[in-house]
């Protein structure tokens, strides 16, 4: 609950007295020799630890739909977890590394905020411990490999009108998401069509993120399609074909491993990969979860967005890649984004609207099913504001009880753990009631136009789903080619329950547009593009780049 009189998040972070990580890793059972130091505070840990049998109990923190009011998910996922470890001890925090596009955008950083962060705030927002640089890299050496292939001869036959494969920056750059390369004469390379993605979008940080180990990431990276041959058949050229994969396997063998830091109250936190949730998957990597699960009692990771993006992706794609059974869900909302849901304008936010907040309940209400119809038990989290009434806060609890969910309110931005106790502890009795019944939405088996049916069906509520002809000649040729029994991946806007991101509240008669059904063939998915979804993110009129300052001393402001 944020005061006017609060010190802002990087002035709170750069006031934190951190434990040497190496003292972090001895509350985990780790010895020095384990770790791999970058610096004092930050560390890389031993792949194989996520081999090992996984003792913990895993916990996700999703949301309701994101609103320009503010969530607060990532500081949830954070203070819940500073809350555990002063009721449980052994509690551990899986996070996703934030990107540079929104940290100079308008996002801002992904490290939590206030009393509930991951520290050192400032190197995981900004380059960390390059994993995102080898990401980029590895990308981009494929995208030269198929260059230079076409530029010598194009032996493979590679249809230049049909490369799939794009280059990648870690950046909001508008300017590169459709461009023309290879000009200036023979020597200069072919010339040809090509766009950019940002690197959570990039299939390498999808690959990052869900490989199990060297050798299956090297497997992944080669399975990649990166265009098809020339000829009415299509035959897709994939990255093993070029003999791609083993050099860019070298580029992230320090990137596949997991990062150890701390919480702002000095506890383990693991924080790798970083996949947006409206894109791609939007959690971490599998092999920090299953480290985290090693090495604690308590597991509490986070998807990106609404339960509809992120908690359906972490349901269907990633337990299913890494067999994981979580044990108990966190719905993260606030009086005022569901304020905003049912009608509210941002600047009258601060005002009593009881209406308003009826309005916005069923929203609330839709994501708690969401949530439900894994066999997932789910606690919701009401992350207080200081002009939230005691009414309207009264209002959306005796909504929860009323459908029998439990509730509890939080105030971890201001107070840290101690402002997450009551939640920590209707944690502890999900977790302590008996085994989740969890199951995924659908068979991977099923067709791609039914799991995408099912997804929109059950998950969005939709009446159903209208395909256009790219996507339905697209599904053909991915059905055709070994990818029928994978997960779909869904991209679509966060704001909306729909494809349309003015369509706010909990909207019904509606259908979804997919546009183009894509292959993921190294991650294992196929991504079904929903609306008008961008790959490539642009800034804003006043990005937050131009609010960052740094004094002489190197003391940086501005970054949140």
């Amino acid at each position: 609950m944020p005061t006017s009189d609060m010190l802002s998040d990087i002035e709170i972070a750069q006031q934190a007295r951190l434990r040497p990580i190496v003292d972090v890793a001895a509350d985990l059972g780790l010895i020095p020799d384990e770790l791999d130091p970058y610096g004092r505070y930050m560390a890389k840990l031993p792949l194989d630890i996520a081999q090992q049998k996984p003792r913990g109990k895993l916990v996700l923190v999703t949301a309701i739909s994101p609103t320009p009011a503010g969530e607060g998910k990532s500081t949830v996922s954070v203070g819940l977890t500073q809350a555990l470890q002063l009721l449980a001890g052994n509690a551990v925090l899986a996070l996703r590394e934030p990107s540079l596009g929104p940290v100079f955008g308008v996002k801002g950083g992904a490290a939590g905020g206030g009393y509930s962060q991951v520290l050192p705030m400032e190197e995981i927002n900004l380059h960390f411990t390059g994993d995102f640089h080898a990401i980029a890299s590895a990308h981009n050496l494929l995208s030269a490999l198929i260059d230079n292939h076409l530029a010598q001869g194009n032996a493979l036959g590679l249809d230049t009108r049909r490369i799939l494969w794009p280059r990648t920056i870690d950046m909001n750059d508008r300017a590169l998401r459709h461009a023309v390369i290879g000009l200036g004469g023979a020597s200069h390379g072919v010339p040809r069509e090509e766009r950019w993605v940002i690197v959570p979008a990039s299939e390498i940080m999808a690959i990052v993120s869900l490989a199990s180990s060297y050798t299956d990431l090297q497997e992944r990276l080669a399975r990649i399609i990166v265009g098809t041959r020339v000829g009415a058949a299509r035959e897709p050229v994939r990255a093993g074909d070029l003999g791609a994969a083993p050099a860019m396997s070298i580029l992230l063998k320090h990137a596949m491993r997991p990062n150890l830091v701390q919480t702002l109250e000095g506890g383990p936190a693991i924080v790798h990969a970083g996949p947006f949730g409206n894109i791609a998957t939007g959690c971490n990597s599998l092999v920090a979860t299953r480290t985290a699960l090693a090495l604690g009692d308590i597991v509490v990771t986070e998807a990106g967005f609404g339960s509809d993006l992120g908690a359906e992706k972490f349901f269907d794609i990633v337990c299913r890649a890494g067999d994981l059974k979580p044990q108990a869900a966190v719905l993260v909302a606030t009086v005022r984004s569901l304020k905003m849901q049912g009608g509210v304008a941002k600047t009258e936010l601060d005002r009593e609207n009881l209406s308003a907040l009826e309005l916005g309940l069923p929203h609330l209400t839709h994501h708690i099913a969401n949530v439900r119809q894994f066999g997932v038990p789910v606690v919701v989290a009401v992350n207080r504001r200081a002009t939230d009434t005691q009414a309207e806060l009264d209002r959306v609890m005796s909504s929860c009880t009323e459908q029998g969910v439990p509730v509890a309110l939080t105030d971890v931005f201001a107070n840290g753990g101690k402002g997450g106790i009551l939640l920590a502890r209707e944690v502890v009795k999900l977790l302590e009631g008996g085994e989740a019944d969890f199951r995924p939405l659908y068979d991977t088996a099923r067709p791609i136009r039914e799991k995408i049916e099912a997804i929109v069906q059950r998950v969005y509520g939709g009446d159903g789903v209208d395909f256009s002809p790219a996507a339905e000649r697209s599904m053909a040729w991915l059905e055709a080619n070994g990818m029928a029994d994978t997960p779909v991946c869904m991209a679509k806007t966060q704001y909306s329950l729909t494809d349309d991101a003015s369509r706010l509240g909990r909207p019904t008669g509606f259908r979804i547009t997919v546009e183009d059904v894509t292959g993921s063939a190294g991650a294992g998915f196929v991504v079904a593009r929903c609306g008008d979804i961008m790959t490539m993110p642009g800034l804003s009129k006043e990005p937050a780049a131009t609010r960052m300052t740094m004094d002489v001393d190197g003391r940086v402001s501005g970054l949140s």
